[in-house]
């Protein structure tokens, strides 16, 4: 979705660079992909997982962006979205140098490694979240949201390809508490463990056709994946 009154009004600020901690010093290199432009990471590991599901990358040197300058500029956003392929958790720990919180906030959700996924967990409930939810990106494209928005208008849209899908209070289901949270991961990671990249059935000749088929006499994503949002109470 455009918001053409953020660019009339000069809201709109585009920040050129990497998001990146301190440490990596002012230039630091970004694996552009060339195949899927959000793929783009600055984590090495994560650039050869990708050419290892037929993708190519170049490096390139950009500037590092400081995440706690940049929220000290231009603020705290209602809703943070967070899906920087391998550095979420620079954003996550710059929250800790910051007294404000995003009233919602959505990461993509760790899904090969569940200790990591719990450390995700944990992030943002040290940062003060304490609701969930669990959230099927697959299922994003081609569905319709019938909300308002902020200013009380009416919404009614369509998500395109690669769109997040709604935020705050609209994503389908009800809160959940961080351990019922955990336990609904653990049954998502269930089905990555059967169905997932990493799956012995997804490396089988034909295993990906097998599990788009069953997937779709299921009518659910095997196993997609998801976006963990979060509430702060107030």
């Amino acid at each position: 979705m455009q918001d053409p009154d953020a660019i009339e009004d000069g809201r709109l600020r585009i920040v050129e660079g990497a998001i990146a901690p301190e440490a990596a010093g002012e230039r630091i290199v970004f694996y552009e992909n060339l195949q899927a432009s959000v793929w783009g990471t600055i984590g090495a590991s994560w650039a050869e997982r990708n050419r290892a599901l037929g993708t190519q990358s170049v490096r390139v040197e950009v500037e590092r962006v400081d995440i706690v300058e940049a929220f000290r500029i231009y603020g705290i956003p209602f809703y943070l979205k967070i899906d920087i392929e391998g550095a979420d958790s620079v954003v996550l720990e710059g929250l800790r140098q910051l007294e404000g919180r995003p009233r919602y906030i959505s990461i993509e959700a760790e899904k090969v490694d569940f200790a990591q996924l719990v450390a995700e967990l944990n992030a943002l409930r040290d940062l003060g979240y304490h609701r969930f939810k669990a959230v099927q990106q697959a299922r994003i494209p081609g569905s319709r949201i019938a909300t308002t928005t902020r200013r009380g208008q009416r919404l009614d849209y369509v998500f395109e390809d690669s769109a997040s899908g709604s935020f705050g209070d609209d994503p389908a289901g009800g809160w959940l508490s961080y351990d019922q949270c955990i336990r609904k991961y653990h049954r998502i990671f269930r089905l990555y463990r059967f169905f997932g990249e990493s799956s012995i059935l997804h490396g089988l000749p034909g295993g990906q056709w097998f599990i788009w088929l069953l997937g779709r006499l299921l009518q659910q994503p095997l196993p997609g994946w998801y976006d963990t949002h979060a509430r702060l109470e107030q």
